[in-house]
């Protein structure tokens, strides 16, 4: 599972929309298996546009079967993986109901259905929690996680960077066009360079750390110092000189801190 994030108008929909042939790349390419990508390869990939694309007239269970059908599918193949796909989102009770009479949270539900009912060999969504409440996204990644342990690779954008961090194996952080950090999520995140180290300290006197290579910030007779590569048991002596270290340790940055870090 891959984690596509970038600020507004760095360029995530536009490198989706070209993996998938809506538009057509100035320069470079799109490998597939190790070769160029094919008509024929994108057909099996399963796609949510970051502007949903369901009939708002057509009922939830005719869309499915209907989307499943356009890839291929029998009509027999295309009912069973509608109904078995209603059933794991949770959908069964709205079957017969029109796309415009549900909430935001079960047209994404449908939307990621049409994404799935072909069984497709890689998922790629666009910004597919947008809007969604707890339980929603619980649902969306619990399904987006049995695919991945299906063997289904699966790139999604998201600016819920938490989110990216707690399900994602590799991630990449794009600005103004360029991939400026990519690769495993806790490789990135313990980059050199990237880690702090994180001192709180209680009952110091201001002025302890003046002479330290680090910032620090105090509140109500709380210190905390946070530095970059530095000798940290020269920090903690000077801590423990102080005052009272209630928190000593290296801490890697979140990839909310990173991306802060990435397109600044």
């Amino acid at each position: 599972m891959f984690g596509f994030v970038g600020a507004n108008g760095a360029g995530k929909t536009t490198t989706m929309r070209i993996v998938m042939g809506v538009l057509e790349a100035d320069s470079g390419e799109v490998l597939w298996q190790g070769r160029p990508m094919t008509f024929e390869d994108r057909r099996g990939f399963g796609y949510m546009p970051e502007e949903r694309g369901l009939y708002q007239k057509m009922r939830v269970a005719e869309q499915i079967e209907y989307f499943g059908r356009l890839h291929g599918m029998s009509p027999a193949a295309a009912r069973t993986a509608t109904h078995d796909l209603l059933e794991r989102l949770d959908l069964t009770e709205r079957a017969g109901d029109p796309i415009e009479a549900l909430s935001l949270g079960n047209q994404q539900r449908v939307q990621l259905a049409v994404a799935l009912v072909h069984e497709p060999t890689l998922l790629i969504l666009d910004e597919p929690f947008s809007g969604l409440d707890p339980i929603a996204v619980d649902a969306l990644a619990g399904v987006l996680t049995e695919r991945r342990a299906a063997g289904v690779p699966v790139i999604f954008s998201s600016h819920q960077l938490d989110l990216v961090e707690r399900m994602c194996d590799s991630v990449g952080i794009i600005s103004a066009g360029r991939m400026v950090a990519a690769g495993p999520v806790d490789e990135v995140r313990a980059a050199e360079g990237r880690r702090q180290l994180k001192v709180v300290v209680r009952g110091a006197v201001p002025g302890w750390a003046d002479d330290l290579p680090a910032e620090i910030t105090h509140q109500n007779g709380v210190h905390v110092l946070r530095a970059a590569e530095a000798d940290d048991q020269a920090i903690l002596r000077a801590a423990m000189s102080a005052g009272t270290v209630e928190h000593f340790g290296w801490e890697q940055p979140t990839l909310t801190e990173i991306f802060r870090e990435a397109v600044a």
